[in-house]
């Protein structure tokens, strides 16, 4: 198990010094000039510009700028704001708790319909319950995210006024926020209704959010217990007499789950790149609305700072699954 874990480990590293190439050279690949940005319509002189520059690095060359960044990461410092002046890590950190809400709720909703839809698709299998529940998990891993988040606001939101549109808490509740998280942090709070509100503003993000991990985990979950109730000790159980549910639910889907616990563990990825769209048009004030705004803005060291830690946790929580299917599975350690 040690020498498994430490040849995850060895893909580890370059993969993550690869992400902070990426990521330094991502945002100095767009258009504009970050200065003007921070200047605005007012502008700065020639001789300001030049001042500015050479406070922020930017008159270095690109192989020092990336020195500098890859030396600060090290230490574990991913630079200051151009536009709030706070450190990047703390700003990241303060807005994390939102998007962690949201995809919580995502992948939990994705998990509670996904794996029963799967279930009852591999029972049914061929009949009009697959079928359709097949047909839906394409669709709903075909739509394109922004399409679905308009048409839920539209329907939901404007026509029949049972969601609110963007936010995640009425303007009429004011609190503190200790644990960052709208949901206990409403429930902590006392107020009377603001639960409720925070409920009301999770609703269709979530929905929007758990769309493609839900298709996901349906179709895995439906593959992966069709090869489980083929095995022989499937039709032993069915010929001892026990009940369907017992053979499906528990024997057979108890085996079934090992691939699908690996697609939850890797649609983390999944969420937190949806997380970007579904935070932007539902206003949700997280890192993916952040990272948009960041980018629009020129703000170079959010920018850096934020796919580097989005990529970390991603890489993680990967780096996680791998070693638990390998202590599930011995085959895949000593492949």
């Amino acid at each position: 198990m040690l020498s498994f874990l430490v040849r995850r480990l060895l893909t580890f590293v370059p993969t993550f010094f690869g992400v902070t190439v990426i990521a330094f050279a991502f945002i100095r690949l767009l258009p504009g000039d970050p200065i003007a940005l921070l200047a605005g319509e007012r502008g700065v002189s020639p001789e300001r510009h030049a001042e500015l520059a050479r406070q922020f690095g930017f008159d270095q060359p690109l192989w020092r700028q990336y020195l500098d960044y890859l030396w600060g990461i090290l230490h574990g410092d991913l630079g200051i704001s151009f536009v709030t002046k706070k450190p990047v890590l703390t700003e990241f950190f303060t807005l994390f708790p939102a998007t962690l809400e949201l995809s919580l709720c995502a992948i939990l909703l994705a998990v509670l319909v996904g794996i029963p839809a799967g279930v009852i698709a591999a029972v049914n299998r061929g009949k009009f319950f697959d079928q359709a529940l097949m047909t839906t998990a394409l669709v709903g891993y075909s739509m394109p995210i922004f399409w679905w988040a308009l048409l839920l606001i539209i329907v939901f939101s404007s026509g029949l006024h049972w969601t609110p549109v963007s936010g995640r808490i009425s303007l009429m509740y004011f609190f503190p926020t200790p644990t960052g998280f709208m949901l206990i942090d409403s429930l902590l709070s006392g107020e009377k209704g603001a639960f409720a509100s925070a409920v009301s503003h999770l609703i269709l993000p979530t929905v929007v959010l758990a769309t493609i991990p839900l298709a996901v985990i349906a179709r895995q979950t439906r593959s992966a217990m069709l090869e489980v109730l083929s095995e022989d000790y499937v039709r032993t159980a069915r010929a001892k007499g026990l009940s369907p549910f017992r053979v499906n639910g528990i024997h057979a889907l108890r085996n079934a789950l090992i691939p699908v616990v690996t697609v939850i563990g890797l649609s983390v990825g999944t969420l937190l790149a949806g997380a970007i769209l579904t935070e932007t048009i539902f206003s949700w004030p997280g890192i993916g609305k952040w990272m948009v705004d960041s980018i629009f803005r020129r703000d170079y060291q959010a920018v850096q700072g934020g796919l580097l830690l989005i990529a970390a946790i991603v890489m993680i929580v990967n780096l996680t699954v791998d070693v638990l299917y390998g202590l599930i599975n011995p085959r895949i350690r000593k492949g």
